[in-house]
């Protein structure tokens, strides 16, 4: 029985899953949003949570914690500046998943892991990508407009 074994095995040996995991997160705090399957983002979120909040502690010994767990030092000054600070008023629920379908190669259950409270940056890349769609959308429809239509179709 697995009674108190929590965490998923994920197939790999236990420094291969630190290793992996130390990895995701500095991504996941230095870009605020990566794509990987759900079993390794619902294992990150546990990770990355506990990261924030010692970024929320700000303590010289949380600092060293997140140090030795984070492989960049200018994503542990992130994560004590602007994340810590973003992220102060919010007592947990700092990440969320987003599911997005198989992936290609191996239908593997893919998903979205990001920061609940992505920075300004996040949200202009928003407004860009909306923008852009919109533009296509009024692209398409000239050219609909501009071609000969057929006449009715009977069916």
């Amino acid at each position: 029985m697995r009674h108190l074994k929590s965490g998923r095995k994920l197939n790999r040996t236990s420094p291969h899953r630190k290793a992996m995991f130390r990895n995701m997160v500095t991504s996941l705090l230095e870009h605020e949003q990566i794509t990987t399957t759900d079993a390794k983002a619902k294992e990150l979120r546990r990770v990355a949570d506990r990261m924030i909040t010692l970024g929320k502690r700000g303590t010289l010994d949380a600092r060293r914690r997140a140090a030795a767990y984070v492989r960049k030092r200018s994503v542990v000054q992130k994560l004590f500046g602007e994340v810590a600070e973003r992220f102060q008023a919010r007592p947990g629920g700092y990440t969320r998943i987003v599911k997005i379908g198989p992936r290609q190669g191996d239908n593997a259950s893919m998903s979205v892991i990001e920061l609940t409270d992505r920075g300004a940056g996040a949200a202009a890349e928003a407004d860009m990508k909306r923008e852009r769609r919109a533009r296509r959308a009024q692209q398409r429809d000239e050219r609909e407009q501009q071609m000969p239509s057929t006449g009715p179709v009977n069916v």
